[in-house]
C-alpha cells in the first residue's frame, strides 16, 4: 500500500533533525510505503540514516576502546560507565547501572515503565582479554574492526542511535548487559523484570552473515563435573589410588555419545584437567561440557543422562555442576515481528530480508522463553564473531539503522515519515 509522504520542514531550534522525519507535518509529493503496521516509510529515512553511519561509528569506536572482557568486574564496571554516559547522552534520558554480584549492566526507561513496552536489548562484555585492541586495532574503512566491534558493540550503538531518532522514546526501555558471554548468571534477573512489563523484545547481537536476522537459536546447556578420586604413589601401589582422571575419561565417551547429530543435538566435551604429577594417581579431575538442541525436551534427556554417568572406577564420585542454560528461541516466537521487519525492508527499498537459524545462544532466548515475542540479529552485519577476523560491514550500517528505528517507531505506535 502506497500514499502521499510528507517532507520535514526546517529544523527548529531545540528540535532533532531525526524527530523532524518522524513528525514532519510539510506536505509534498514524495511517495512513502505504508507497512501492513500502518508505519509510512519513505526512501529518505534510508538516506538520513546514511548520513548518520559516521556517527555511529564513532560511537562503536568509544565502546570498542574500552575493553570489557566478561570475567573482569573491574573492566566491566569502567565500560558500563562509558555505555551510560554515551547513551544518556544520546537518548537524551539518565540511565542506572545496576551492579549485581560485582557485575556492571546498565539500563534506561522511557515513561512509566509500566506493561507494554518494547525491551531493546544488548551486552557490552566481548570474550576479548586485554590487550586485544592493540594487536587488533579499532579501524573505520573499509570495514569496521576492533575486539567485539560485531559482537556487539557497533550493535549497541546502532540501537543508542535508532533510540535517540525516536526521542522522546516513551514506551521503550533498554537493558545492556555485562556478563552476557558468561551465560547472563548476574543480568538474568534483570532480563526477566524487562520482560515481564515487554511486548515485545529486540536483541542487538550480529546478524547472519547474509545480513539475515536471527529468528531462532538453539537452547544451551553448560556443565562442570568435578571427579573425586584418592591418590596414590603411581610407582610404589597404584592399587591404593582411585583414578580420576580414567573415570573422567570414560566418562567424556559416555557423555559425547549422548547427541543427537540427527535431531540437532549437540554433545562437546570441551575443556578437561587432571592430576598434578606424572608420578601420581590423580585424586582430582574436572571436566565442562557444552549441549546445544533446538528442542527444550532433548536439552532435558541429556540433563538426565549427564546426572547419571559414572562408576567406572570404584572409589571415585562425580559431582555436576550446571544445567540448562539457555532455552531454545523458537520461530514462532519471532514470527510477527519478523513479518513487520519484512515490510519495513521492503518499503525502504532494500528488497527482501530473511530470518536464519542459528546455534549460537543470546539473551533472546531468556525473553522468547519468558513468553515474549522476539527477533534477535538487528545489530551489525559482518563475519568472525570471536574470532581474529572479525569486522563489521559498514556498507549495511545505514541500513540496519533505518530497520531499527522505524520497527521501533511501528511498535510504539510513532509514525516515521519523511
Amino acid at each position: 500500500m502506497f500514499r502521499r509522504a510528507f517532507h520535514p520542514p526546517p529544523q527548529a531550534s531545540g528540535v532533532p533533525r531525526a524527530a523532524a522525519l518522524l513528525h514532519a507535518p510539510q506536505f509534498t509529493e514524495g511517495i512513502a510505503m505504508e507497512t501492513p503496521g500502518g508505519l509510512a516509510v519513505s526512501p529518505e529515512l534510508l538516506q538520513y540514516c546514511e548520513q548518520q553511519v559516521d556517527a555511529v561509528i564513532r560511537t562503536a569506536e568509544q565502546l570498542i576502546r574500552s575493553e570489557s572482557p566478561s570475567a573482569d568486574q573491574q573492566a566491566i564496571a569502567r565500560s558500563a560507565e562509558l555505555v551510560h554516559r554515551i547513551g544518556s547522552d544520546l537518548m537524551g534520558a539518565p540511565g542506572v547501572i545496576h551492579e549485581v554480584d560485582g557485575c556492571s549492566n546498565v539500563s534506561w526507561t522511557f515513561g512509566a515503565g509500566t506493561r507494554g513496552s518494547v525491551l531493546v536489548l544488548g551486552h557490552h562484555d566481548t570474550v576479548w582479554p586485554h590487550g586485544t585492541i592493540g594487536r587488533i586495532p579499532f579501524a573505520a574503512t573499509p570495514t569496521v574492526r576492533g575486539p567485539g566491534c560485531l559482537d556487539m558493540k557497533v550493535g549497541v550503538a546502532i540501537a543508542f542511535h535508532a533510540v535517540a531518532m525516536l526521542r522522546p522514546a516513551d514506551g521503550i526501555e533498554v537493558l545492556i548487559t555485562g556478563d552476557e558471554e558468561l551465560g547472563s548468571p548476574s543480568s538474568r534477573a534483570l532480563i526477566a523484570d524487562r520482560a515481564a512489563r515487554a511486548t515485545a523484545a529486540l536483541v542487538f547481537e550480529s546478524g547472519a552473515d547474509d545480513g539475515s536476522l536471527k529468528t531462532a537459536r538453539k537452547g544451551r546447556s553448560q556443565y562442570r563435573l568435578v571427579f573425586r578420586g584418592r591418590g596414590a604413589h603411581a610407582g610404589l601401589e597404584p592399587e591404593r589410588g582411585a583414578n580420576a582422571l580414567v573415570e573422567l575419561s570414560a566418562a567424556v565417551l559416555a557423555i559425547e555419545a549422548l547427541g543427537n547429530q540427527t535431531g540437532g543435538t549437540t554433545v562437546v566435551p570441551s575443556v578437561a584437567t587432571a592430576g598434578t604429577t606424572v608420578n601420581t594417581v590423580p585424586d582430582h579431575a574436572e571436566l565442562q561440557v557444552d549441549v546445544r538442541s533446538d528442542h527444550l525436551a532433548e536439552l532435558e534427556r541429556v540433563d538426565r543422562e549427564i546426572r547419571r554417568v559414572g562408576g567406572r572406577v570404584p572409589g571415585t564420585e562425580i559431582v555436576v555442576h550446571g544445567g540448562i542454560d539457555r532455552p531454545p528461541l523458537t520461530e514462532d516466537m519471532s514470527a510477527p515481528l519478523l513479518s513487520r521487519a519484512r515490510s519495513i525492508w521492503r518499503a525502504l527499498g532494500l528488497g527482501e530480508l530473511g530470518g536464519a537459524r542459528v546455534g549460537g545462544g543470546s539473551d533472546g532466548n531468556l525473553t522468547a522463553s519468558a513468553g515474549v515475542p522476539t527477533l534477535d540479529g538487528l545489530g551489525a552485519v559482518g563475519a568472525g564473531p570471536h574470532a581474529d577476523h572479525e569486522y563489521v560491514d559498514r556498507a549495511q550500517l545505514a541500513g540496519r539503522l533505518a530497520l531499527a528505528v522505524s520497527l521501533l517507531a511501528e511498535l510504539t505506535g510513532t509514525e516515521v515519515t519523511t
